[in-house]
């Protein structure tokens, strides 16, 4: 019996939103010195960068990890329909009560995708520019 090349498929996709970094669990005084500008009241906006990564076997028949199209569908359910032009705090009821953080977002991209793939353990990575220079990377690892 032959083993299956691996493959690693990705997939950029960019949406707009607007956020105001703000935790509950902090004093007015204490998110202020914390997130600084990005506490503003009135929040502020990004431009983010997502790339989903996923990391299979490269099917012997299809020649493909997974076909691209539905790749393209489940990043628009995750990403695009929920949060693509929206207030994240306001609009999107995950970051109700958490920091809409870049290292959040890539949790939620993370989660709505698990949920959507038939098979959720190839997704290998969730990385997303909130700018040029601020990367966040998310792989699934939870601490305990």
């Amino acid at each position: 019996m032959s083993s299956l090349p691996i493959g690693y498929l990705t997939r950029k996709e960019i949406f707009s939103a607007c956020h105001r970094l703000h935790s509950p669990q902090l004093t007015d005084e204490q998110n202020k010195n914390l997130y600084g500008k990005c506490n503003n009241f009135h929040g502020h906006g990004h431009n983010y960068v997502v790339e989903v990564t996923l990391r299979g076997p490269i099917d012997k028949a299809t020649g493909m990890v997974m076909n691209i199209y539905d790749l393209k569908i489940y990043m628009n359910n995750a990403i695009m329909n929920t949060m693509d032009h929206k207030n994240l705090d306001k609009d999107v009821p995950y970051f109700k009560d958490i920091v809409s953080t870049t290292e959040h977002v890539a949790v939620f991209v993370w989660d709505g995708l698990k949920a959507q793939l038939p098979n959720p353990e190839i997704l290998y990575e969730v990385k997303i520019y909130e700018t040029e220079k601020n990367i966040i990377r998310f792989r699934g690892e939870y601490s305990s």
